[in-house]
């Protein structure tokens, strides 16, 4: 038997990210696990309001969604704990600028670089929904036929109930092979 427990926002858990814009010559980056798909052309990060970031990414019009591996979360954990109008964020991570514009921190594994085509509001929260400009992964992380090999690149996933990192976890089969 099932029990209500409300009105609960209970997909979790999803992939860390940090999303990183250009502030001027300098990046400023923020932890957001609120990453989504929106069909195959397009995905939506989602960020409480009163984000540092947010204005940038106005103003700019393009972001960095780098995915996150464990080694990196130490670095990670700073990028959400912190504002960017409070404290220069630029030097978390060694980063380059890529094609678009947007800062690609090195160290991670898979970075989509992105331009916002509209903003959704909702009550306390924005909503960048983009497009995907360019896709950098790291080539160890590719499988044989060029595409990411997640089970080598091992994103971190986050549990918002919890507040916990969790590591990704082994294949149990292929999509549409369980049918009888």
């Amino acid at each position: 038997m099932k029990k209500n427990i409300g009105s609960l926002l209970a997909l979790y858990p999803s992939p860390v990210t940090v999303i990183g814009a250009m502030n001027g010559e300098k990046p400023t980056w923020t932890l957001v696990a609120h990453v989504g798909i929106i069909g195959h052309d397009r995905v939506l990060v989602s960020l409480a309001a009163p984000h540092f970031i947010n204005g940038i990414i106005k103003e700019n019009g393009k972001l960095s969604v780098n995915l996150v591996s464990e080694s990196m979360l130490p670095e990670v954990d700073v990028a959400g704990s912190v504002s960017g109008a409070n404290e220069d964020k630029s030097g978390l991570f060694a980063y380059s600028v890529g094609d678009n514009g947007t800062p690609v921190i090195q160290q991670s594994p898979l970075v989509m670089e992105c331009s916002v085509v509209d903003i959704y509001n909702t009550d306390g929260f924005e909503s960048f929904i983009c497009t995907i400009d360019a896709t950098y992964v790291e080539e160890d992380c590719l499988n044989d036929k060029g595409k990411p090999d997640y089970n080598v690149l091992k994103p971190v996933l986050f549990q918002f109930p919890t507040y916990e990192y969790l590591r990704t976890g082994e294949v149990i089969g292929k999509c549409l092979s369980f049918k009888k």
